[in-house]
């Protein structure tokens, strides 16, 4: 993957990009789908709240998973690339603090994760074997824009 798979005014967005980050892409696909669109701050507390098993991540691609209580439909709580892309997010906001943009104001424009390279890994088994192991990263992308151009 080269570059942004988007293209945005740069005087009124700021952009963060994890590359080959070691966790799931079905994860990481569903939970940057689910926040494109949030709020800055709304997105942050969503992760967190992830990350701490308080509210489930909407599986409305993949459906394997089951129903949670009170919460939502199918859903998980996938920490681990809560975490990664809560790190992505975090470093699109310093990039729009640096360019002087308004924190109060932004809106995640764009999210988008994609499958990284694939390593094969060994698992060691019983008498000296070993089972290959895919070791699988995802290549994630935040780009954050001021809401006075929001377009609804």
């Amino acid at each position: 993957m080269v570059g942004y798979t988007a293209d945005i005014d740069p005087e009124t967005s700021a952009r963060a990009i994890g590359r080959e980050l070691p966790v799931s892409p079905k994860h990481s696909i569903v939970i940057c789908r689910h926040i494109k669109g949030f709020r800055l701050e709304r997105a942050k507390a969503f992760l967190a709240e992830v990350i701490e098993q308080k509210t489930p991540v909407p599986d409305t691609r993949y459906g394997s998973s089951g129903h949670r209580r009170g919460k939502v439909g199918p859903g998980r709580f996938p920490q681990k690339a809560a975490r990664q892309i809560l790190k992505v997010l975090e470093g699109a906001e310093a990039n729009a603090e640096y360019k002087g943009l308004v924190l109060d104001d932004m809106y995640i424009a764009h999210s988008a994760a994609h499958r990284g390279k694939a390593w094969e890994g060994r698992f060691p088994r019983a008498r000296g074997r070993a089972t290959p192991k895919i070791r699988e990263t995802v290549n994630v992308e935040i780009i954050l824009k001021e809401s006075g151009d929001q377009e609804d």
